[in-house]
């Protein structure tokens, strides 16, 4: 089975990462959502406080498919600052698996060299201090085994596509079917 890992920095932006998690669990994927800090309760960059499944020492790496990044402020940097998750991104990369952030996170993979061959894409503030082959103004980027998104507003799509690398375009158009995004309305 496929599992993921998506990580909670101080100032996490919570609906990127709630999102996330949500739909890859409603397409039966396990997900693992992971407290970098000493606490498994860390408070969004909203001051919502959400309780990780794990802390960053209890994560298993070995078993995951794909690395998430949400986005938000001081979410982002305090990312980029946890030197095991920079290490690990570094690696996941390395060994041609799954690495997928948004909004501001992607600029945390950009400084880590992992986009540098890969178009992406960012929150637009961000766009000039992301360091990738080209930048691409797309709601949700898949370019080899990264994924990028460019904020909350994206992230049914960001989360559809994470859903379609770790299993399949079926699933992921089934969830968004099965949580009403895809419904047709008549006037």
């Amino acid at each position: 089975m496929a599992k993921a890992l998506i990580f909670l920095a101080e100032g996490y932006e919570e609906v990127e990462m709630l999102t996330v998690v949500d739909m890859v669990r409603r397409a039966k994927i396990d997900i693992d959502m992971v407290a970098i800090g000493d606490q498994r309760v860390v408070k969004s960059s909203h001051g919502v406080c959400i309780t990780a499944d794990r802390l960053l020492d209890e994560a298993d790496f070995a078993e995951a498919q794909m690395l998430i990044l949400p986005g938000g402020i001081p979410g982002t940097p305090n990312l980029r600052a946890c030197d095991t998750l920079c290490q690990q991104l570094q690696q996941f990369a390395k060994e041609e698996k799954w690495v997928a952030a948004v909004c501001a996170a992607p600029t945390v993979l950009g400084e880590l060299g992992i986009l540098k061959d890969h178009q992406a894409t960012c929150y637009p503030s961000f766009a000039d201090q992301l360091i990738c082959g080209q930048y691409v103004k797309k709601p949700v980027v898949r370019d080899g085994k990264v994924i990028t998104s460019r904020g909350m507003g994206t992230c049914i799509e960001f989360a559809a596509e994470i859903i379609t690398a770790l299993k399949d375009a079926e699933t992921a158009e089934h969830v968004k079917t099965a949580i009403i995004y895809n419904d047709q309305y008549e006037d």
